[in-house]
This record gives structure tokens, sequence and C-alpha cells, in this order.
């Protein structure tokens, strides 16, 4: 790699950890109300920054141009300057490193940014949290992945510490604000959820989610952290699982979308599929929590008996759908 080269993709990596320190800063700092807004669009720049470091460095032009004769005639900004590619098309490209989940996480912030970049949108910080700190949680992975740990953000990151603390009545708190979410954001949310295989919507890379309990310290050392990660296999983590699972269970049981369909076919309607489905939840709303059709958990929704039950009256009805079916 030449000095030139190798002196530009420095740069460009310097200035992508800058946007990424300073969106992970603002969104932590208790006294900003502009998290989300300021997160997504730092953490773009911050993608960008990082993604054309890694072109610059494999010597892969990421500015646009076309090709009308044998030489490039690079695009314009209006300004005169050579217009690089922006975040997506950077992530459309055969080249690009990324993982799908990675992408997905970033395509999915670029849309909502399209969606709230001319409207606030509030109620979103807690909300999507889980798709803001897989974000950061990637962008960290892959500085030291593709560029070396010398890179990385490991010494920079803290977990943020909470005035209130989490409890159910915080979290009650936290639901109420979904009610806050403009219409528009909520089928965008959905739609693009929707469009996610199972295994692509419950990837850690896409969405991040922690479960919390509290736990009595019962020995030296262990009441000092705010966060003890065991290992998935212990006893301890099996206990936290069943206690969870239980007290799931002593509420209403939750399906995920192809279960739903599942169900549905088996009350006899075996042509029942995503199309359908999509447009009988939007064009019913029934999304929207006041409806008690299902509930948002961690960033995914799960549907209630009553929306299988709905579907199925629906259909039995003999009421036909626009689309598809």
């Amino acid at each position: 790699m030449s000095k030139k080269i190798f002196s530009e993709k420095v740069e460009l990596i310097l200035k992508s950890k800058e946007a990424a320190l300073s969106a992970v800063q603002i969104y932590n700092n208790p006294l900003t109300s502009f998290k989300t807004e300021s997160f997504i669009i730092l953490f773009v720049i911050a993608w960008t920054y990082l993604l054309h470091a890694y072109y610059r460095a494999k010597r892969i032009d990421y500015r646009y141009f076309t090709t009308p004769g044998k030489r490039k005639k690079f695009v314009r900004n209006p300004d005169g300057s050579i217009k690089y590619w922006d975040l997506k098309e950077c992530l459309s490209q055969q080249t690009c490193p990324l993982d799908k989940h990675t992408i997905n996480n970033l395509l999915f912030l670029i849309g909502l940014r399209n969606q709230i970049e001319h409207k606030k949108a509030r109620g979103l910080d807690s909300y999507l949290s889980a798709r803001y700190q897989a974000c950061a949680l990637n962008y960290n992975y892959y500085l030291k992945k593709l560029f070396g740990e010398r890179y990385s953000l490991d010494n920079n990151l803290a977990l943020s510490l909470q005035f209130a603390e989490l409890d159910y009545h915080q979290t009650k708190t936290i639901k109420d604000k979904e009610n806050l979410i403009p219409k528009n954001i909520q089928s965008y949310i959905a739609a693009f959820d929707d469009s996610l295989s199972g295994e692509e919507l419950n990837s850690e890379r896409y969405a991040y989610r922690l479960l919390f309990t509290k736990v009595v310290a019962k020995r030296e050392g262990q009441a000092d952290r705010v966060i003890e990660f065991i290992d998935p296999n212990s006893e301890l983590a099996k206990t936290i699982s069943k206690e969870y699972w239980v007290k799931d269970e002593k509420e209403k049981p939750k399906f995920l979308r192809k279960a739903v369909f599942n169900e549905v076919k088996k009350a006899g309607f075996s042509n029942f599929g995503p199309s359908a489905h999509t447009f009988l939840w939007k064009s019913n709303d029934a999304k929207n929590p006041v409806k008690g059709y299902g509930i948002d958990i961690c960033g995914t929704w799960y549907w209630y008996q009553k929306w299988i039950d709905f579907i199925i009256a629906h259909l039995s009805e003999g009421q036909t759908l626009k689309e598809t079916v």
C-alpha cells in the first residue's frame, strides 16, 4: 500500500471513529432529547467513512461516475466537487465486507432516517434501542476486523448508568411511549421487519437484546458490576430462562408471523400467506397496541391468539382480500 493511500485510509478511519463516539456520547447524554435523530445521522456518517476507508485500502473507486467513452466521467455535486458513494451505495456493492445482518440493521436505520429527517418522532429512543445497540457493537466489531485491534473502541465505551431502577414500572413507562410514535413510522418498522426472515429478524447483529434479572449477591465481588455475563449453559442461565418463560406462559400465548400462518392454515385456509397477512394487519391497523392484537418485545412483534381468531373469522365470512393470497 502506498504512503498516500495509507494516509488517506487512516484519515477516514479517524473521522469515522470521531463520528461514532459522538453518536454514542449524545445518545447516552441524559440532557439530550434529540437522541435517535443524532445517533442515526452520526452513525450513517461513521459507517460511510469506515467503508470508504476499506474501499480506499482495496483500491476500489468509491466515486460516482459514468463511462460514456473510454474515460470515467465523474458525477459532481452542485458545488462542483466529486460525489462519493453514500452508505446505501457502499452496502450494495458485491465487494462490501459486511454480513447480511449488519447490512439489514444499517438499511433499517437509513430508512428510518428518511422517515424522520423532516419531523421529530417521539418515543423511538427506547423503542428501537436494541437496533441502535446492535449498530454500535457491529461498528466496533468491523472496525477491529477490517483495520486491526489498534483502532478498537473497547476502552471508550461503557455502560450508561441509570437514575431509576430497571423494574416493571419503568418498562411500562417505556412501553407507553410507543403510542407517541407516528403511524407512518410504525408502518415502516412493521413493513421492514415483515420483509425479513426469522433468522434475520432474530439476529443479534440486527437487534441486540438483553434480558435483565435482579440477582442477590452471594459471593465477594459479585455485587460490584451492574451487568454480570454468565455462561449460557450454566445452571444459573437455565434458571433465569426458566423463570422468564414461566412468567411469559402465565400471560397471553404469543405467535411469530410464520406461526400465525401455520395456525390459519390448520383452520382450513391452506393458501393464506405473507401477502394476505400483511394486507390484513395494515388495513386493520392491527399493530396498534390499543387494539390488543399483539405486542412488541425488544423490537420483535408477537401476535396474540386474538389476531389469529380475527383472521379466521374474516376468512370464514368469505370476505375478499385485495391482494393475492
